[in-house]
């Protein structure tokens, strides 16, 4: 027998007497032509006043229209009691905040000790038969507010609104040095390094990027508080931009400091013809003016560091040192509920190695 889960249910009001009730499905539940097929083949998927009939029919006012997906379960993913921190959870969504260090989803290499085990092993434990469906991903070492959607409903409706821009993900990021403007918008298309196929670059032939910034919190001339803004969702976007206007995130071993690379020589993966590391560039937008801002570059030979720069260099060292991971969070999420169509906003603080991070960026810059 097909378990369901609980129906989403739509009342049909005068304006509407008479409409198709496949009208009525695609442009008032807003049910995507993908589950409608899916709908279409289970027996209670879409019923008219509790009877299955065919999408063509016309319905009246104060008809009652129901849709119903099967219930299913990540059969591929090992549960594991794995804690983690829900900030909130109902019939359609489960909102988390994830910890730094924790890949969401099983990968090669990683198949255990991820998100994914600790929440299918949760609904098991509450008798819930729910696949895992994250609607979108932080970094491994990125900490945060992360969206699980619990039907292919709810993943549909709040990734729609992630790819209309209607979704508010804010995060907050300790940078070293101040970008050169309070605030502005960093518009860089980004693509895969071609010679580190992990890594991502800001290069003119990738894909559209733009994060929006606004400096919370100065420290100095070492380093800033930053809150961010996604309007796209690159890879890495966060961490490449930001090193691409020359604030590098704090303890990002990916994207460290170009300074690193100064005192050691170039890295080959940027090698330019002549020993001359090729700079990258990205738009920053203020005001309606752009200005351009390219990384240091980097000499082949390795050119001994000025006394200034190696005194940078050990600065920048010691801040990287005291935090293990890229000092990322996400800190704010907020979007439209799928079916209640509340409005629904999620904050996490910022975790302890990020606090301690800031008491310290605070006292130092006394």
């Amino acid at each position: 027998m097909t378990s369901y889960y609980p129906p989403i249910s739509y009342i049909v009001p005068p304006s509407e007497d008479g409409w198709l009730l496949k009208t009525i499905l695609q442009k008032r539940m807003e049910v995507s032509r993908k589950l409608l097929s899916r709908l279409k083949m289970t027996d209670l998927g879409i019923t008219l006043n509790g009877e299955r009939v065919y999408i063509s029919v016309k319905v009246n006012s104060g008809d009652q229209v129901q849709i119903r997906m099967e219930e299913e379960t990540s059969e591929d993913i090992l549960p594991q009691p794995i804690p983690f921190e829900i900030l909130y959870e109902d019939g359609h969504l489960l909102v988390v905040s994830k910890a730094a260090g924790m890949i969401v989803h099983p990968t090669h290499g990683h198949y255990t000790e991820t998100l994914a085990n600790g929440v299918v092993h949760y609904w098991a434990e509450k008798g819930e038969r729910v696949r895992f469906r994250p609607v979108h991903r932080l970094d491994q070492e990125t900490s945060g507010v992360l969206v699980i959607a619990k039907n292919p409903y709810s993943h549909q409706h709040i990734s729609e609104q992630m790819i209309a821009g209607t979704v508010d993900k804010r995060y907050t990021a300790f940078v070293h040095g101040v970008p050169a403007l309070p605030s502005g918008d960093i518009d860089g298309p980004i693509d895969r390094d071609p010679l580190e196929p992990h890594r991502r670059i800001v290069t003119p032939d990738g894909y559209p990027s733009l994060t929006r910034y606004e400096v919370k919190e100065v420290y100095g001339s070492a380093a800033s508080r930053v809150e961010l803004k996604l309007e796209s969702g690159r890879t890495h976007q966060i961490r490449v931009h930001m090193g691409s206007v020359g604030c590098p995130l704090i303890g990002d071993g990916m994207y460290s400091h170009p300074l690193y690379g100064q005192a050691a020589g170039s890295r080959a993966e940027a090698a330019a013809p002549g020993g001359e590391r090729r700079a990258g560039e990205s738009a920053v937008t203020v005001g309606g003016e752009k200005q351009q801002v390219k990384e240091l570059a980097v000499t082949a030979d390795g050119a001994a560091l000025s006394p200034d720069d190696a005194a940078r260099l050990a600065q920048i060292a010691e801040l990287d040192a005291a935090i293990p991971r890229q000092a990322l969070h996400a800190v704010r999420l907020a979007f439209r509920h799928p079916v209640t169509h509340a409005e629904l906003v999620f904050e996490a603080p910022l975790p302890p190695d990020m606090a301690l991070l800031q008491e310290k960026l605070r006292q130092s810059a006394r």
